[in-house]
């Protein structure tokens, strides 16, 4: 067997029993076993309790002599023996567990959290002292000896503490702690409302700094320098100390001037902070490394990237609370263009980033820097003649034009703008007909008709799009000219004689200028046209066109023809109640009409649409019939009955399932079924008389042979 055929699935039909994420839940919860507690050991004397510690304590050395390097175990023995006030056996224990493994830095804070737990200090000191002379490194060890000396009120010793502690050249976590200390020392040594004595805190921030000099080390003894020792002097000699003394890979580091320029904008120093602010844009080049990289610049990590980024916006922010209104602007407009270029650089196909380039710059009124952006912009041309990628690309030459026509006032530009769009279209493949109107608008505005009319015409003979047609006519019609409108609807609907609306459009023209006949003579053409695109909308029209001239005979015709075409229960609907209009027939024709609609719908055996027919039929009767029409058509009113059917795949002819559907029970299809089986009823009578028949005969012959 292959590799790949152990894990498929052969059968991937469902399993005839589902079963439920409940009941997975509940059958795990029912096989769950009892929880089994430990007994409960009940001691009476002194005795039984000495022989419990004898049977425990030979548990936990049996232990020991099998895992004897496991410290748990060891743990758990000496907290047997602390529960049972036995120190010196815990001593004993953890002594002996150090001899296993001394080089545990947990064991060694499991003894010394002992001796604290008991109030023996001096012991949990001696302890403590063996354990940071043994693992100098393991910096928990250290706090736990200095926690302890500061708890038990002993601030000399802790000094010492952290004194030894700080030899060893620890991280920045340890220096600040010691710092932290001795600012609890100061402010636990005045009285309320005097200020603290920060000179041995200040003087470890110090030492730290001289033993780690980089910009971190810096920063955090300006920043304490600032905030817990309020030296604003200090604070500002550590920041220009930072910029001065550090190498030149530290002093590049975006954090150093944020922090520093923050500072001095806390402290007022508006333009020492605009000062730092404006070096660092000059020495890391922040303005230009939207647009181009350089060779320092491409080795940077992304977290240093973030940060100049980071300090440029902190920039950006501190001109708009503290600057002038032009400073601000240059900045952001600078940064904004150095983005959207390299943008377009990456992607010149990104006609998004385009748009957004040239809105910023119409933004701000540069006439020539908007039509440089437009020029570069018309200037990609999408690689593929495929309408999808021009889509876009289409918009670029329509806001030029616009611009030009509506910032500038030069249309003679805007209209050679749209020429040359025309001139680049692959219009043998695909066209845009909002090219050619825009174009045409703007040739109307500009009170050239001749222009914009032969415009229109080279669309139409190019493109023949229906949009195109729509607005040459509306343009010809806002100008009275309804002879050119006649002849662009021959020539519209010559090109697609299957439009509907454009049948419609061209009738009503017609109607709207008091030509009835030609109108009459529209429909009649449109409708006997052999594809229409919405039949439905022509026929209307032209009943409802008939209508309102008062031509009822005329309209009843055309319902009976369009019956003739299709039975649709909307239809029979319309022309029953037409016939109850002031201008058809009557009340009583209105109902010979929903009659034969209902007798026609019944015999195709059309249930729903029976009942839609009957709704209608009932709301007539309710406006304009009588309580016996209503109570008539109430009488077939059917009962809707929910039943199930077996859904059947179409491809495959699998069954997928029972679904529940709604069916009608007319009360004359019922009379039909029950003489039905009055029918069936006398034909088995009949076969039965036949069967008894049959047996008596065969009885007589018997007799005879006998």
């Amino acid at each position: 067997m292959s590799r790949n055929a152990v894990g498929q699935v052969k059968n991937r039909a469902p399993a005839p029993i589902q079963i439920s994420a409940e009941q997975i839940i509940r059958e795990a919860a029912d096989r769950q076993e009892a929880h089994v507690l430990d007994p409960v050991t009940k001691i009476h004397d002194a005795e039984e309790y000495q022989s419990y510690l004898a049977s425990r304590r030979k548990h936990f050395e049996d232990n020991i002599r099998y895992r004897r390097e496991q410290i748990g175990i060891w743990v758990k023995y000496a907290r047997f023996e602390e529960d049972n006030k036995e120190f010196e056996r815990v001593r004993s224990v953890f002594e002996r567990a150090l001899e296993v493994d001394h080089r545990s830095a947990e064991l060694w804070l499991r003894y010394a959290e002992f001796e604290m737990r008991n109030e023996f200090v001096n012991r949990a000191r001696n302890v403590l002292d063996r354990a940071v002379q043994i693992l100098p490194r393991v910096d928990f060890l250290w706090y736990k000896y200095a926690y302890m000396e500061e708890m038990v009120g002993d601030a000399e010793k802790c000094r010492e503490v952290f004194e030894r502690w700080m030899s060893w050249c620890p991280d920045d976590g340890a220096w600040l702690s010691y710092a932290r200390f001795e600012v609890r020392c100061a402010k636990a040594s005045v009285s309320e409302g005097e200020q603290p004595n920060m000179d041995r805190a200040t003087e470890v921030m110090k030492r730290y700094v001289n033993e780690y000099p980089c910009a971190k080390s810096f920063l955090k003894l300006g920043k304490w320098a600032e905030h817990e020792a309020k030296d604003i002097p200090l604070a500002r000699r550590v920041y220009e100390s930072a910029l001065m003394e550090l190498e030149p890979e530290e002093v590049r580091q975006a954090r150093i001037f944020k922090q520093f320029a923050a500072f001095e904008e806390r402290q007022g120093e508006y333009e020492r902070a605009r000062v730092i602010y404006q070096h660092a844009i000059k020495l890391l080049n922040l303005g230009e490394r939207a647009t181009r990289m350089k060779d320092d610049d491409e080795e940077l990590t992304d977290n240093e990237r973030y940060r100049r980024d980071e300090l440029y916006k902190a920039y950006v922010a501190f001109e708009k609370k503290h600057g002038q209104k032009d400073g601000i602007e240059n900045v952001i407009l600078t940064k904004q263009r150095a983005e959207y270029n390299k943008r377009i650089q990456d992607d010149p196909l990104d006609y998004d980033g385009w748009f957004e380039f040239a809105k910023l710059e119409e933004d701000h009124g540069d006439t020539a820097a908007v039509r440089d952006v437009y020029e570069r912009a018309v200037a990609n041309i999408p690689p593929a003649e495929e309408k999808q990628y021009w889509k876009r690309y289409i918009y670029l030459w329509i806001y030029y034009a616009v611009f030009e026509e509506l910032q500038t006032g030069d249309l003679e530009r805007a209209s050679k703008i749209y020429d040359a769009c025309l001139s680049i279209i692959p219009h043998k493949k695909f066209s845009f007909s909002k090219i050619w109107i825009y174009a045409a608008k703007l040739h109307v505005r500009r009170k050239d008709l001749t222009t914009a009319r032969k415009l229109l015409g080279r669309a139409i003979g190019m493109c023949g799009k229906e949009k195109i047609f729509i607005e040459y006519i509306a343009l010809e019609l806002t100008l009275g000219e309804i002879d050119r409108c006649r002849a662009l609807y021959n020539k519209y609907l010559q090109m697609m004689p299957h439009n509907c609306k454009a049948w419609s459009r061209y009738a009503d023209l017609e109607r709207s200028v008091g030509e009835t006949e030609r109108c009459r003579a529209l429909y009649e053409l449109a409708v006997s046209q052999a594809a229409l695109d919405m039949p439905e909308l022509l026929w209307k029209g032209y009943i409802d066109f008939e209508i309102e001239e008062g031509e009822g005979s005329k309209a009843r015709a055309l319902y009976e023809r369009l019956l003739e075409r299709t039975g649709h229960v909307k239809v029979w609907i319309s022309f029953a109640q037409f016939e109850g209009t002031e201008i058809g027939k009557g009340v009583e024709e209105a109902r010979n009409i929903f009659q034969r609609a209902y007798d026609r719908l019944k015999e195709e055996g059309l249930k729903e649409e029976r009942v839609l027919l009957l709704d209608a039929w009932r709301m007539f009767e309710k406006t304009k019939g009588d309580t016996s029409g209503v109570s008539s058509v109430e009488s077939k009113m059917p009962r809707r009955i929910k039943k199930k059917r077996m859904q059947i795949d179409e491809e495959t002819g699998a069954e997928l399932g029972w679904e529940e559907y709604f069916d009608y029970h007319f009360p004359d299809d019922e009379g039909a079924a029950t003489n039905n089986l009055k029918i069936l009823e006398m034909a088995a009578k009949w076969k039965q008389a036949q069967a008894n028949a049959n047996d008596s005969d065969s009885d007589d012959s018997d007799s005879e042979s006998d």
